[in-house]
């Protein structure tokens, strides 16, 4: 097991290429399972828990081809050989509860394992299990499972109105999964609106499904008997690229983002500008992405370019409370909170999506952040040296915020259990050494 080392004090400055999005593409990898036909998908990120997803799926019989250098993947679910996902592959990955809608729609049972993931918070199975089972499905758990199966007098899943108390990410993602083979329509109220959850349903258009209100929060399906193959490029990676822009801010330098999209950062950006970082964004027009594997065509998201400048003025404490998209997005906070420290004045961070989610203040304070937790709200004393130490990461976010904050200590910061970074960052010390970083990699202890 490897560390990752990180010599604070250079300021960051060049271009850097955003990757495609892994929480998009893991449900697009899943939909693959719906059709008997190839999915190919592009711009599949380079990260370990693709690798995980490719392995539970290839466990089912998909075959998984790699299409090209530029990360495209070919998915060929034609024949199943199984439905039961082992705990084993489940346990490394959340996102492994996505298999569950779509195996017990096209094959009429499903047994997956209660997954595991970052520890952040509890995120139960239960709006899962009750999307499900508002489109007519039978789930029990039992013995670490959830078992999901068609009553013996169905032969598809039935349409249905399907209500969550709150938005969901994932559990949209199964509702809309499985609801695209249902028959019938179905609706889903109170959806989770974030652009991987469009991403998905714009790909299952593509495939036949047809389904209306993508981007809102109430998702209308007219359940089809089958879908056919089709390719698709996976949207960037907005919290990477939300991660090299505090990389910017934090050094205080000149970081130029490319292949992302802004208007997926709408509301993270106008927070760097109130700490006084200087933004600049530029959109291009969508263009058309053939797909040589397919023969098929296919139109990608608007795309442009993020300028940022931190080299004018002290940064400027700012207060964030996260919330579902549109709103600041969780998966950005602890690298949010990174910067904070190093800003002028007291800053509030409130987490409202998941209550476990500031297990990394700890480790910032080793560094030497000065930081008060108190319920779901942590107060931050801005403009504070930090020092190098010896620290460790508790989960994906939480691993790339120590990196930041390595960034901007004096000394060699050493951060162990890096295998969370290798889960969601294509090739971070190569992006970060590119854009003058120190960074480097040794074996941990």
């Amino acid at each position: 097991m490897d560390k990752l080392c990180v010599r604070g004090g250079a300021s960051l400055s060049g271009t850097v290429e955003i990757a495609g999005a892994k929480n998009a593409a893991l449900p697009l990898m899943v939909a693959s399972l719906l059709i008997e036909e190839p999915l190919v998908l592009e711009n599949v990120p380079a990260v370990s828990d693709i690798e995980t997803l490719k392995a539970l799926l290839g466990g089912f019989g998909v075959e998984i081809q790699q299409a090209d250098a530029d990360g495209a993947l070919s998915l060929n679910a034609c024949a199943l050989s199984s439905a039961h996902a082992d705990y084993d592959l489940v346990r490394r990955m959340r996102a492994s509860i996505l298999v569950l809608g779509p195996l017990l729609a096209r094959e009429g049972y499903a047994e997956v394992s209660l997954p595991g993931g970052c520890a952040i918070g509890s995120r139960p199975v239960n709006m899962h299990v009750e999307a499900l089972e508002a489109l007519g499905a039978e789930v029990a758990i039992d013995g670490g499972y959830v078992r999901a199966r068609l009553p013996s007098s169905r032969s598809r899943l039935a349409g249905g109105q399907v209500v969550f108390a709150s938005p969901s990410v994932g559990a949209t993602e199964n509702a809309l999964l499985a609801a695209s083979l249902a028959k019938g329509e179905s609706k889903i109220i109170n959806a989770a609106c974030e652009p991987e959850v469009v991403d998905l349903a714009n790909c299952l258009v593509k495939m036949g499904a047809e389904i209306s209100g993508i981007g809102t929060s109430t998702l209308l399906i007219q359940g089809s008997e089958c879908l056919q193959g089709t390719a698709h490029r996976v949207i960037p990676d907005r919290v990477e690229a939300g991660t090299y822009a505090v990389a910017a801010a934090i050094t205080r330098g000149r970081v130029r983002l490319e292949k992302v999209c802004p208007d997926h950062l709408e509301v993270f950006l106008g927070m760097l500008e109130r700490a006084n970082v200087v933004v600049q964004v530029e959109s291009q027009a969508p263009q058309m992405q053939g797909a040589e594997t397919s023969g098929l065509q296919t139109k990608s998201e608007p795309q442009g370019t993020i300028a940022l400048d931190a080299t004018g003025g002290a940064l400027c404490a700012v207060d964030i409370t996260t919330a579902p998209y549109p709103m600041f997005p969780t998966d950005l906070q602890a690298q949010f909170m990174a910067l904070m420290t190093q800003a002028q004045g007291e800053s509030h961070i409130t987490e409202s999506i998941f209550e476990n989610r500031f297990m990394h203040v700890q480790e910032l304070i080793r560094l030497g952040a000065k930081i008060e937790v108190r319920g779901a709200t942590a107060t931050v004393q801005g403009a504070t040296p930090l020092q190098a130490a010896p620290v460790m990461a508790t989960d994906l976010r939480a691993s790339v915020s120590l990196v930041l904050a390595g960034l901007a200590a004096e000394g060699d910061t050493e951060i162990r259990r890096i295998y969370h970074l290798d889960r969601g960052y294509q090739n971070l010390e190569g992006k970060l050494r590119a854009l003058g970083a120190e960074v480097w990699r040794e074996p941990q202890d």
